[in-house]
């Protein structure tokens, strides 16, 4: 099941990627020979209506437009892709990775509304919200917290000292507790991988740097719920979390980039399909908003990697479609040819060793 919801995924994505090139195609007048769902071979042709034909393919991976004239040397004329104006091209051409980044914002607006882990707004009050859990975000190396074994993702339970008396469960409520406790032992209980440790710890000064004459323990809090959001607050945070994971995939793609001028490719991180699988299974377990925040994280993932100008990808045909039009003719047929060959070699190298990478940590 977790496999067969992979391929719907992937399938979803890339079919919603493929319908921005369709769309865009018709509203500019290039004909759409054929929108199929899956790669040929061909298994059933569903039918033809405003002359193009929808398919379903055997290879259950995406899906695909066919445009009337992409391939230059072969068709030419009305409605032809070749033939139509260059901003109308780079239109088509962006249009399939606008439509992941609309397909994004939709799936994480889906995901707050049902329900998912997030940072509640108003961190700076002492109650507790029902519900809500104080997780660490980060340590502070040789601090206090770092010595308990705290580590980023544990979940803070209780904080009192010999007295018995409690701090609130917030990030304001620990920083006061804690600030009125320098020298003295605390006992912090929290929850980690599903076991609750309890440890004793003194705040000390000159822990933050930036506020050394405050007694600290080093550790970073973000109180956190599961509750559903209501709509205006699910489409600040959905546009919020399409953001973020805008800057993160980027940044992601910057280091393996940055590593392979210097030659020195890191791949160990990057998911493919095959790990895919694993990942899809962990977020099926904590339910759908889960599976839905995923998706929408691979969506993300799908427009950038469109965007990357290696030749075969939007971004290669983009690069070309701009020269072009700086030219002002058409680029040489062979070198576009030789281009498109090296583009899908680097892609097809690229999916090789990142299969391999999903393989070996299944084993490890």
């Amino acid at each position: 099941m977790t496999i067969l919801l992979v391929i719907a995924i992937l399938v979803l994505l890339i079919v919603v990627h493929e319908l921005g090139h369709f769309v865009a195609a018709k509203i500019f007048g290039v004909r759409v020979d054929e929108f199929g769902i899956g790669y040929p071979p061909r298994a059933f042709t569903l039918g033809t209506w405003g002359g193009t034909e929808y398919t379903i393919n055997w290879i259950p991976f995406g899906g695909f437009v066919r445009l009337f004239g992409e391939d230059s040397s072969v068709t030419r004329g009305r409605g032809s892709f070749v033939d139509a104006k260059r901003w109308k091209q780079a239109i088509i051409l962006v249009a399939g990775v606008s439509m992941n980044v609309i397909a994004a914002f939709v799936l994480f607006f889906g995901a707050y509304s049902i329900g998912i882990l997030h940072v509640i707004d108003d961190q700076s009050s002492t109650d507790v919200p029902p519900g809500a859990e104080l997780l660490v975000t980060d340590i502070v190396p040789g601090s206090p917290a770092d010595a308990s074994g705290l580590k980023a993702g544990d979940e803070v339970v209780r904080l009192a000292d010999d007295s018995g008396s409690t701090a609130a469960l917030t990030p304001d409520g620990v920083l006061q507790f804690v600030s009125a406790h320098g020298g003295e032992s605390i006992a912090l209980t929290y929850l980690h991988a599903g076991t609750t440790t309890t440890a004793s710890i003194i705040p000390a000064h000159a822990v933050v740097t930036q506020d050394s004459g405050r007694p600290a323990i080093g550790v970073g809090l973000a109180l956190v719920t599961k509750e559903s959001l209501p709509f205006a607050q699910a489409v600040r945070a959905a546009g919020q979390s399409t953001y973020n994971t805008f800057q993160l995939v980027g940044q992601g793609l910057w280091t393996i980039i940055d590593g392979t001028i210097h030659g020195a490719p890191d791949l160990k991180n990057v998911t493919g399909p095959v790990g895919l699988v694993s990942v899809v299974g962990e977020a099926s377990k904590s339910g759908i908003g889960y599976i839905l925040s995923l998706a929408a994280f691979i969506s993300v993932n799908l427009a950038v990697i469109n965007l990357i100008p290696i030749p075969a990808l939007d971004g290669g045909r983009l690069v070309i479609v701009a020269l072009e039009a700086i030219m002002r003719r058409p680029a040489p047929r062979l070198a576009v040819q030789i281009l498109n060959a090296l583009g899908i070699f680097l892609i097809l190298l690229l999916m090789v060793v990142v299969t391999y990478n999903d393989i070996a940590r299944l084993f490890a």
